[in-house]
């Protein structure tokens, strides 16, 4: 044949499909954009090494899995459309072997148009997306560099160009396989009507509910951490399963119901056309659902943290200054006016003053509530080894701590306490702690009083307060003969506010506050936690500004992903069904009717996967809740309106690609 023939038929055959070829193009070019720039901003070195360089490169690693996946997912749709022509060529005297040399071309060439356009969109644009970056993170651009990296270049392109050679391999085994009758019926593969099964239409429902009941019934944020993902695979499991013989199984009872099945033609039509190809249909619903429910989670919680900063920040660090100081030589912590007098000449050198003034005296270990009783088992090497569910830390004062910032004076006997409690209600009125009887006179719940502390522990925190110092170095004693060596020391917990607002100054007296404690005590304290606001927001500035991004990023990989999915479904549905329409018309059915038929039938694929992402996501709030308590993260309503808001805004984008993909459906089948 003449040189250059095999070029000329493959730029021919991409332009003759570009209606299925173009899509994937732009795809191809997209993914190789965006896998160039997260992968330059992971490999960023002015980012630093912390939380925002581990959160891109963790984009990075799904934006790679994501590129092998669905490339090749799309090139399926490619390969059942070409096949037919490919079997055509067979019989016309093309052999395999010049079949496979056409596609090889084909490949190569949106190879380079995917390399060349992609990279050098993505070095457009990670300029951008760097600027958007350091926007989130709130970094002037003099303290952060723009580069283009070679390394990053040739592993975009390596990346990108594996995928396509084992697509390559994978066409060409497929026709090589395959004969010349199998070919040219191979877009006609799966028309055959699926069976209704009962027993994975019934496993689905299990599933499904399996990994709603996970995310509702469990209520710590350790059991949802550790469990999260196990819910996950039982959603998927389930949507897949509920899709392709769920549906199935409900289309053949419509069916049954003469008079719903003949009362219409459009439910004849929708019932009868959904069920001759349901299998694969429900195959790309269910990627569908899951792919939108991905996007919806990643996006509403990713905002939910970033806009929530400030709750965060607050419930980490409540003032300015937080130290928690241990004498590790002695069972009682460095003395209260020693700390204060220390903290006031450190102030004063940073010329500064105080504003507010808050400290106490506490304990706190873990105990395992079962009934009015806390166990605090020494043979066992963790309590979670017992349970979660009743796990808690407890934290104790004395009453003349508590009276100084809350007002309320307890008038306590040794055998009484008070609780304050942010968990759930407490019936019984007794307790029992390390195996002495407290009595408890009243309860506050965790909003009725202000306790200057933390939530940096992830399980129920509770507080008990009893009648003096004295008895509460009686449960330190208690506590340190249960536990041994991993017992927990007493604490000074002292709270600072400056009459500045200067960031400067909040660090500099920060760590002259700690110079001068460690020269005061000689080397016999340590501190158990130090943390100011500057240093902590610039923390979740970079961690929360970073997961946001990426949610962003991914968010937006999985939508294009979904609208493709979406778009050759369309376009795989019209050709597979403009013969059926066809015939329709001859027995009389009118452009009307078939009109109508045709928006009925996208109505219903098209939001049954939108109605079942939304499901989704609502069953999975109160997990995504539980795990963000663990981030000190408890707005709840901040949480639901940013669920609703990109559930809305994902919404309007869906029915724009809806009303696309309708009106080339609609082109095809009329």
């Amino acid at each position: 044949m003449r040189k250059g023939f095999y070029w000329k038929l493959a730029a021919g055959n991409i332009r003759k499909n570009r209606k299925i070829y173009y899509p994937y193009l732009l795809t191809a070019i997209l993914t190789a954009m965006m896998l160039y720039v997260i992968s330059s901003l992971s490999s960023n070195q002015s980012l630093g090494s912390g939380n925002l360089l581990m959160t891109l490169q963790l984009g990075k690693l799904v934006t790679t899995l994501f590129a092998v996946i669905f490339l090749f997912y799309t090139n399926s749709f490619l390969m059942k459309r070409r096949k037919k022509e490919f079997g055509l060529l067979n019989i016309l005297g093309m052999g395999k072997k010049h079949i496979a040399l056409v596609i090889f071309c084909e490949t190569l060439i949106l190879l380079l148009i995917s390399l060349v356009v992609g990279i050098g969109l993505g070095i457009l644009f990670d300029k951008l997306m760097f600027l958007l970056l350091m926007k989130l993170l709130g970094t002037g651009v003099s303290e952060l560099s723009f580069q283009i990296l070679p390394g990053v270049i040739v592993s975009t392109a390596l990346i990108i160009s594996a995928v396509f050679l084992l697509i390559l391999l994978n066409s060409i085994r497929q026709i090589h396989l395959a004969n010349p009758i199998e070919l040219l019926r191979g877009g006609e593969v799966g028309e055959r009507e699926p069976r209704a099964n009962w027993l994975l239409a019934l496993l689905g429902m299990l599933f499904l509910g399996a990994g709603y009941y996970i995310s509702i019934a469990v209520t710590d944020a350790v059991t949802s951490i550790l469990l999260f993902f196990v819910a996950v695979v039982c959603v998927i499991l389930g949507t897949y399963l509920l899709f392709t013989a769920g549906s199935v199984t409900l289309l053949k009872l419509l069916r049954k119901n003469k008079r719903f099945y003949y009362g219409k033609p459009a439910h004849f039509i929708n019932v009868s056309g959904m069920i001759y190809r349901m299998k694969q249909n429900a195959v790309g619903l269910a990627n569908v659902a899951i792919l939108s429910t991905m996007v919806l989670v990643m996006i509403f919680s990713t905002f939910s943290l970033w806009f929530g900063m400030d709750d965060t920040l607050r419930s980490h660090c409540p003032t300015q200054m937080v130290f928690e100081i241990v004498d590790f030589k002695s069972e009682t912590p460095l003395n209260r006016e020693t700390v204060v007098n220390c903290l006031n000449q450190a102030v004063r050198e940073e010329k500064t003053a105080i504003a507010d003034e808050m400290d106490y005296y506490t304990i706190s270990f873990a105990g395992y509530k079962q009934g009015n009783v806390y166990l605090t088992n020494p043979d066992a090497e963790n309590l979670s080894d017992l349970a979660t569910d009743g796990l808690a830390m407890l934290r104790l004062m004395a009453a003349d701590d508590f009276a100084r910032f809350t007002g309320e004076q307890a008038n306590l006997a040794e055998d009484e306490m008070w609780l304050v409690d942010g968990s759930f209600p407490h019936s019984e009125d007794d307790m029992f702690l390390f195996d002495r009887h407290y009595h408890i006179t009243r309860r506050f719940a965790a909003d009725d009083v202000f306790i200057p502390s933390d939530s940096l522990y992830i399980y129920p925190v509770r507080w008990f307060i009893v009648k003096d110092r004295a008895v509460l170095d009686q449960i330190v004693q208690a506590q340190l003969t249960a536990y041994g060596q991993n017992a927990s020391k007493p604490a000074l917990c002292l709270f600072v506010n400056l009459t500045t607002n200067d960031n400067e100054t909040i660090q500099r007296c920060f760590h002259h506050i700690i110079e001068k404690l460690l020269t005061e005590a000689e080397g016999t304290i340590t501190f158990h936690r130090t943390e100011n606001q500057v240093t902590l927001r610039q923390e979740l500035s970079e961690l929360y500004g970073g997961l946001m991004f990426v949610g962003l990023f991914l968010g937006s990989l999985f939508t294009m992903a979904m609208i493709l999915i979406i778009y050759y479904k369309q376009i795989s549905e019209g050709y597979e069904d403009r013969e059926r329409f066809r015939i329709m018309r001859q027995v009389g059915l009118s452009k009307a009717e078939i009109r109508r038929c045709i928006h009925s039938q996208i109505l219903m694929v098209f939001f049954l996967p939108l109605l079942t992402a939304l499901i989704h996501t609502c069953f999975s709030f109160p997990s995504v809740t539980h795990m963000f308590a663990a981030l000190s993260m408890q707005n709840i309503p901040l949480m639901l309106r940013c669920m609703g808001i990109s559930f809305v805004v994902f919404a309007l984008l869906y029915a724009v690609v809806y009303l696309l993909t309708a009106r080339e459906y609609e082109k095809i089948v009329a």
